[in-house]
């Protein structure tokens, strides 16, 4: 198709050149005015007849459809099929995605052992809805690929959309042996064969999607040419996913996806089984499995979507347990699966979140689970942090990923361009994975710590209460006291001439010694003196000696670099053979830099736990205390209450007997103003 030299219509301005291929080009313009953008596709004056019917068809096709994940039909701007068009074929407006397709993303460096776990599983979700939907209104795309998706930004995460409907090249015995090495692989075989297809095409060309998502590479001898490709992949079982040339050259078939990629176990043996459908060479039988319900490919792929999965950091061991939970699953319920995989007793367990929070046990396993509309492309998943409280020796539990075949061999074997990029990809991602690994741990330990920050503030807030309730008990103590001390030195002093009743006297006596006991309640100063001994210890364990991992960062860079350099060399002689020798150095000092550290951080994991640990026996002898006080405090006002109308009863006894008529009184109904009351003729108050 000729470039236009046209560059405005109207309001339209042209923008750039999206895309050129066998169709034509694809162009992008943007209104002025609104500043809505849109895509316009015009297809090359030299297809066949048959071909120009297609591109009318799909033109229908894509107006009629309605659905978030097929990209969407536009009206042509008013005026544009005449200035635009070089031929008389009608222009397709489309909206514009602004991320670029598919290969576009999987050709980043980040992507080169495949796209993370969570952008995995928003591709699943997208594309299966979309061929969901084509099936159901009876369209078969028959050339999806990475070339056919493109990438918009939603509100929370990427869109995936499929695009090119109802357009597939002719293909004959020519184009099968010039076509370009690629766009042929994610066709399904019978269409390469010529034979009569159903939908299960698409199902063979999203399985080798999905697998390249995985893995980074193509399932099926990625660089062999389509004929002896062909040839060698009709040998495979029904149950092989891929089939590789070994470092010596010999093809391998196997029915697992390869390692490195950025699956959780759990994950990986579910898409494991579910592409071992898709890629079935038979088409009959392609896409379903008898032996489970439902036995259709789309249905088995939307449980698996359902999953709400929560991944467990076992701080003992260092390893990621991954776990789908149902929405009645408790944080209990959890923990004895995790006692099942790890003989941490539930009851031991404490179960982390990154912020600190420990997960209660009666708390629904849900709230953990990952949401991979929000976190699909984070790096660093959210993850449960979990510690043994009976422990506090950590021990180094270094576990590294399985190294590939291309690093675990010898460096020095020369290797042909496309295995030493892949060698180079695998030990860029190695060490990314150990660099990874050590953030993980690091957040783990940042859990701990903040854990033991809260419980050591409780532990304060607890210490001030004890402080504070230990002065107010010492100073009512002391009140009591004292003025008991005052009311027992009066009441001796008026026994002569007065009262007396060594009932009273006695019970005075006793609630002395029980006033002096509620001041023995509590050893304050011990307390206070072990807590102030375990400040300067957690004040140390925050100071993260171990925290300093820039050596993996530089490594990476270094074998990333390497990588990168690699892969941008022009075709041809530049793409020479060459050995691994400096990228496996760099994985050797990762790995080794790795369990150096490890040591160290175990050391200060167990310092940490032993913080805790003080803190958490603290924790209930201050409360007891406390508690102990507020009860002495009780004690104490209900003694003097006591004593209180005690004192208010011998009055009331005194007035009592000194108002009574008085032997030789002139009136016989008041004491004589000169006999001080309570001074009267001595009384027996033994009632008392």
């Amino acid at each position: 198709v000729q470039w236009s030299p046209i560059q405005y219509c109207g309001p339209w301005e042209l923008k750039e050149r999206l895309g050129t291929g066998g169709f034509g080009n694809v162009t992008r313009w943007q209104n002025k005015d609104t500043e809505e953008q849109i895509a316009i596709k015009q297809c090359r004056q030299e297809l066949s007849e048959r071909n120009k019917e297609r591109w009318s068809l799909e033109i229908q096709i894509m107006k009629r459809l309605d659905h978030v994940n097929v990209v969407a039909a536009r009206e042509v701007p008013e005026g544009m099929q005449k200035m635009v068009a070089t031929n008389d074929l009608p222009l397709l407006a489309m909206e514009y995605c602004q991320g670029g397709d598919l290969r576009k993303y999987l050709n980043l460096l980040d992507n080169c052992c495949g796209m993370r776990e969570g952008s995995v599983l928003i591709l699943l979700c997208d594309i299966s809805s979309a061929l969901t939907y084509l099936h159901k209104k009876r369209i078969i795309h028959r050339d999806l690929k990475p070339e056919n998706i493109v990438l918009q930004q939603g509100e929370k995460r990427l869109i995936h959309k499929i695009i090119d409907l109802g357009y597939a090249k002719e293909l004959d015995q020519s184009s099968l042996c010039t076509s370009f090495v690629g766009t042929l692989q994610y066709l399904a075989p019978e269409l390469i064969e010529r034979q009569k297809y159903t939908v299960t095409v698409d199902y063979w060309s999203f399985g080798t999607l999905v697998f390249e998502c995985i893995t980074g590479f193509r399932p099926f001898l990625p660089t062999w040419q389509p004929v002896p490709w062909h040839n060698k992949l009709s040998l495979k079982q029904n149950n092989d996913i891929v089939v590789y040339e070994d470092l010596s050259g010999e093809v391998r078939f196997s029915k697992h996806l390869p390692q490195p990629n950025n699956l959780n176990s759990l994950l990986l043996e579910k898409l494991e089984r579910w592409l071992q459908l898709m890629l079935k060479w038979c088409p009959q039988e392609r896409g379903k499995d008898p032996e489970s319900t439902p036995s259709d490919c789309f249905s088995q792929l939307g449980l698996i979507l359902q999953l709400k999965l929560v991944h467990v950091l076992n701080m003992m061991s260092a390893k990621i347990l991954t776990y789908s939970v149902s929405d009645e699953e408790t944080v209990a319920d959890l923990q004895l699966r995790i006692e099942k995989d790890t003989s941490i007793p539930a009851a031991n367990q404490e179960l982390l979140l990154e912020a600190g929070i420990a997960l209660e046990p009666h708390g629904l396993a849900t709230q953990c689970a990952i949401d991979y509309e929000i976190d699909g492309r984070r790096t660093d998943l959210p993850l449960v942090f979990l510690f043994d409280r009976s422990s506090c020796s950590y021990e180094p539990q270094f576990a590294p990923r399985t190294l590939p075949e291309n690093i675990q061999t010898d460096p020095k074997h020369v290797l042909a361009y496309s295995p030493l990029r892949r060698t180079c990809g695998q030990a860029w991602h190695t060490i990314r994975s150990l660099k990874e690994d050590w953030q993980r741990l690091q957040q783990g330990q940042k859990a701990a710590i903040m854990s033991l920050l809260r419980h050591n503030s409780s532990l304060s807030k607890q210490k001030n209460e004890m402080v504070s309730m230990h002065q107010r008990l010492m100073a009512k103590l002391d009140f009591f006291i004292t003025s008991l001390h005052i009311d027992m030195d009066k009441y001796q002093e008026q026994t002569s001439t007065g009262i007396a009743s060594e009932k009273l006297l006695g019970v005075w006596r006793e609630m002395e010694q029980t006033a002096v006991s509620c001041g023995q309640v509590a050893k304050v100063s011990e307390l206070e003196e072990e807590m102030m001994q375990l400040q300067p210890d957690i004040v140390d364990v925050q100071r993260q000696p171990w925290r300093s991992g820039e050596a993996l960062d530089t490594l990476e860079g270094k074998a990333m670099e390497l990588f990168r350099k690699l892969r941008e060399k022009p075709r041809g002689l530049d793409r020479c053979p060459g050995d691994s020798q400096e990228v496996v150095r760099l994985v050797v000092q990762a790995v080794q830099f790795y369990e150096r550290k490890l040591r160290d951080f175990y050391t200060h994991l167990s310092k940490t736990a032993v913080c805790r640990q003080r803190v958490m026996e603290l924790l209930p002898k201050v409360e007891g205390v406390v508690q102990r006080m507020a009860e002495s405090e009780q004690v104490l006002m209900s003694l003097q209450e006591k004593r209180q109308r005690e004192l208010w009863n011998l009055l009331k006894v005194a007035c009592s007997k000194v108002r009574s008529p008085v032997s030789g009184s002139p009136d016989g109904l008041r004491t004589p103003s000169s006999v001080p009351p309570l001074l009267t003729p001595r009384h027996s108050l033994q009632q008392l």
